[in-house]
């Protein structure tokens, strides 16, 4: 079986000199905090790919993608392995917590995400997987 292709954005902020990352709450309960992600689509390159789901998940446009922070395997909960790309993408200007309906179509489809800052890993409990590289960005 070939792993699926993940990208991940650690969106991040300098607000009163501390780093902060862009989290949102999933409408469906169990779908519960997580960072904006994606899959990458064949033959699409893992940076293009994490720019597009950004873009599609929180409306941002004015970011910069700094660099990979982390790629991995990753089993998830239905047993699929999932090949992921963390990257840490930069924004300034960015308000402290806004409503957004994603753009990505799917399953998406008719969903509000609600976005909003953390300041340290430990803030929220993060869906499985989503927090595994914030030490990264909190040291």
């Amino acid at each position: 079986m070939t792993p699926i292709k993940k990208a991940y954005g650690y969106v991040t902020r300098m607000k009163e000199g501390k780093a902060q990352v862009l989290v949102f709450q999933h409408p469906i309960t169990e779908a519960g905090i997580q960072i904006p992600k994606g899959t990458v689509q064949p033959e699409e390159d893992t940076q293009y790919a994490v720019i597009r789901e950004i873009e599609e998940e929180t409306g941002l446009r004015n970011f910069h993608v700094e660099h990979l922070l982390a790629e991995d395997f990753w089993e998830n909960d239905d047993g699929a392995i999932h090949n992921r790309f963390f990257y840490k993408i930069t924004v300034s200007n960015v308000s402290d917590e806004w409503d957004y309906e994603p753009t990505g179509g799917g399953e998406e489809d008719g969903l509000t995400f609600h976005f909003f800052w953390i300041s340290s890993a430990n803030e929220v409990e993060l869906i499985r997987g989503h927090g595994d590289y914030l030490n990264l960005i909190f040291n």
